[in-house]
């Protein structure tokens, strides 16, 4: 089974999107993570650089309802997970499993009481900042503001240890990576992105980051965007980024990080381009199938399919009691 630690289909789904049928040229609905063998995946709470605090936080709240109401329309097919321990359980019954993290950290505001609140609601994930410096930390696209994590954003690192929150350092600032590495007691994750060596984006991960992150037991889940898959990659040439690319990061992260700390992370319905042979979440399997051609074992398949993420996921919660 496949577990896939990014992807925006709430978003998709306050535009109305019915997720219980195959719809044709989208890239996630159930039918196809069923088709694809995907177990289950993180539903992120996404808000858009720019958005005001309080529409912020009132957009996150619409999106977790949609996605609250989705997996009841649906309950034939998935159900909504609080936790990684549910996960082996919802396989038995054949249900997937929708996990809830958050996409950029405005819609806590400069809150900890709304930290807590979303916590509560099944918010397992906060990807700290998006394309902006927010009131947290300072973004990859940006990088101005703090010059890291700002006050407030060391008290939000602290809260989520203490919650078993997990921290995402995907869209934060070198400087962010680093005061957060330094900060937080729990292993961080980064749950979209790809490797800077391979790629030059600034969005993507330095070797001495994917150390770290192997050194603190935490995780990278591969992002499937051809724009941080390649520097060839232009709209304006026909060739695109796919399998191969794909496993590339997956082989360079295993390399520095370690088999233990890498996933996939796709970020399907928040990218407008896929890679090549990949173009949608049921053709997920086709990277394990690239893996199973250079040579990885079936267990380090697993591994990287899924079971990494679900064992991060336990060793933040664990940390936190």
């Amino acid at each position: 089974m496949i577990y896939d630690s990014h992807l925006d289909t709430p978003s998709e789904l306050l535009r109305q999107r019915n997720i219980g049928i195959d719809n044709p040229g989208v890239q996630v609905d159930f039918p196809k993570m069923k088709a694809g063998e995907v177990g289950g995946a993180f539903f992120a709470l996404y808000t858009a650089p720019g958005t005001a605090p309080d529409t912020a936080t009132r957009r996150a709240l619409e999106m977790l309802s949609a996605t609250y109401d989705a997996c009841e329309a649906n309950e034939d097919y998935a159900v909504l997970t609080f936790g990684p321990d549910e996960v082996p359980g919802n396989e038995k019954k054949g249900l997937i499993s929708v996990f809830m993290g958050m996409e950029n950290a405005a819609p806590i505001q400069e809150s900890l009481p709304l930290l807590r609140t979303f916590y509560r609601l099944g918010v397992s994930y906060v990807t700290l900042t998006h394309n902006e410096d927010n009131a947290v930390a300072d973004s990859a696209a940006e990088g101005k503001r703090w010059g890291g994590l700002s006050p407030f954003g060391r008290e939000v690192v602290a809260e989520m240890n203490a919650l078993g929150i997990m921290i995402d350092l995907s869209h934060a600032s070198d400087r962010t990576f680093w005061d957060v590495i330094g900060l937080s007691k729990a292993p961080v994750v980064a749950t979209h992105s790809c490797c800077r060596a391979l790629c030059s984006h600034r969005r993507n991960l330095t070797d001495e980051m994917l150390r770290a992150l192997g050194e603190k037991d935490g995780y990278v889940g591969i992002n499937f965007y051809p724009y941080f898959l390649s520097d060839n990659y232009s709209p304006e040439k026909p060739w695109r980024p796919g399998v191969k690319e794909i496993v590339d990061h997956i082989d360079h992260a295993v390399a520095i990080a370690g088999i233990d700390h890498v996933g996939i992370g796709s970020d399907f319905d928040g990218i407008e381009v896929t890679p090549e042979g990949v173009e949608n979440i049921s053709e997920t399997q086709r990277v394990l199938e690239e893996m199973r051609h250079r040579g990885y074992s079936e267990k380090d398949i697993l591994k990287v399919s899924g079971q990494n993420l679900l064992a991060v996921w336990s060793r933040i919660v664990n940390y936190s009691e």
